[in-house]
């Protein structure tokens, strides 16, 4: 069952300083998806997903979330669907993390805008679930980067939303937090069936991870589909310009994808 559907999507920026712009943008994100969003820089990744937050609005064609037009929701009633976490999440203020966190339950505040015993008891069972029990009174600024990327993953959750939305949650993160945000978001994926839509640039975590693949080039929908289908030798070669080789690993059946540096379509 699809729960965002796209038709034929436009949009551009128009302030006089970019030329750039998606064209003709259709596909459908199924309930249950872990769908990553790839493609060179500049091919309009980022921008497509604060399309589908709603954040901004296409030049033509409509965006549906659950066959109702985005257009047609409040911005809280869209909270309570759909939660962003937007590419290397900051605070100017000196928030701790329990405040960062206890933001996401805004859309469910009543005129008081006052915490009530079901909204401490939610935002409790997501920082157990993400281990921020211990940081909880620090300050967002005073913590990790993986620390803090996780306190905006709960900000996001304690919306209980049905989709998750990130940009580039790896970002500036070591090895270890790469690959511990996202064993965190594959098992939030599996155990409690929230779909997932994320800007990937590292095709090897794209390739582990994801369930399907949107790649983008030049403000076009290049291919969709899944993931062994999309991220192949020659699809890699024709929008990255870059050869590479796949190789499965003789001890699992895990895939790696080797580029050579210096080694594009260009000097082939």
């Amino acid at each position: 069952m699809s729960q965002i559907a796209i038709s034929n999507i436009e949009f551009d920026y128009n302030n006089g300083k970019s030329n750039f712009s998606l064209n003709e943008i259709s596909f459908k994100i199924n309930e249950g998806d872990f769908l990553s969003i790839i493609g060179p820089n500049g091919s309009g990744k980022s921008t497509l997903i604060r399309l589908l937050t709603g954040y901004l609005q296409p030049k033509n064609g409509d965006i549906f979330l659950n066959k109702k037009k985005l257009t047609d929701y409040t911005s809280k009633e869209i909270a309570k669907q759909i939660a962003y976490v937007p590419q290397l999440p900051t605070s100017i203020y000196p928030f701790s993390v329990y405040e960062i966190v206890a933001m996401g339950r805004y859309p469910y505040l009543g005129l008081s805008g006052f915490e009530r015993k079901e909204d401490k008891e939610k935002i409790l069972e997501i920082v157990k679930l993400l281990e921020l029990d211990d940081i909880l009174d620090k300050g967002i600024n005073e913590i990790s980067g993986g620390e803090a990327q996780r306190a905006f993953i709960a900000r996001a959750l304690v919306q209980e939303p049905q989709i998750l939305l990130l940009d580039e949650p790896n970002a500036h993160l070591d090895i270890k937090h790469q690959v511990s945000i996202f064993n965190l978001i594959k098992r939030l994926n599996e155990t409690r069936d929230l779909t997932i839509v994320t800007v990937m640039h590292d095709l090897n975590l794209t390739k582990y991870y994801s369930s399907r693949v949107l790649m983008l080039s030049g403000g076009r929908l290049f291919l969709i589909g899944n993931t062994d289908d999309v991220i192949t030798q020659e699809n890699i070669r024709s929008v990255f310009d870059v050869n590479v080789d796949i190789q499965k690993s003789e001890l699992t059946n895990n895939q790696s994808i080797l580029i050579n540096p210096g080694y594009t379509t260009a000097t082939n």
